[in-house]
């Protein structure tokens, strides 16, 4: 696929829409898991926030990867916010991994 093309920007606009979906369960799942006490934030940025005020804790999130992939959308004819792109949705993809895992370990183990 040609940088820059029609096909491109809908596909890589498909991507950007994916990301910040992915980045909304996260904040949400985090939430629900730090409340019921079964995991801890990893970022000590983020556990501060969340301590503070979940709904703090979603807004910065919220804030903070929009405006990162705006960036990277605007400079979407680079082979490298392109990348970059690829690889955020790629991590959150994987992090959302462990939250299903977790989910369903809980589901199976009833606890």
């Amino acid at each position: 696929m040609v940088i820059g093309t029609r096909e491109h920007y809908r596909w890589l606009r498909g991507m950007v829409i994916a990301l910040v979906m992915l980045n909304a369960i996260d904040g949400v799942l985090t939430i629900i898991w730090i409340e019921t006490g079964r995991f801890s934030e990893a970022n000590p940025l983020m556990e501060l926030l969340l301590s503070t005020n979940p709904v703090l804790f979603i807004s910065v999130k919220m804030f903070l990867v929009c405006s990162g992939t705006m960036l990277l959308w605007r400079c979407r004819d680079s082979g490298l916010a392109v990348l970059s792109i690829f690889f955020c949705f790629s991590a959150y993809c994987y992090v959302l991994t462990f939250h299903f895992n977790a989910l369903h370990i809980i589901l199976l183990t009833g606890s």
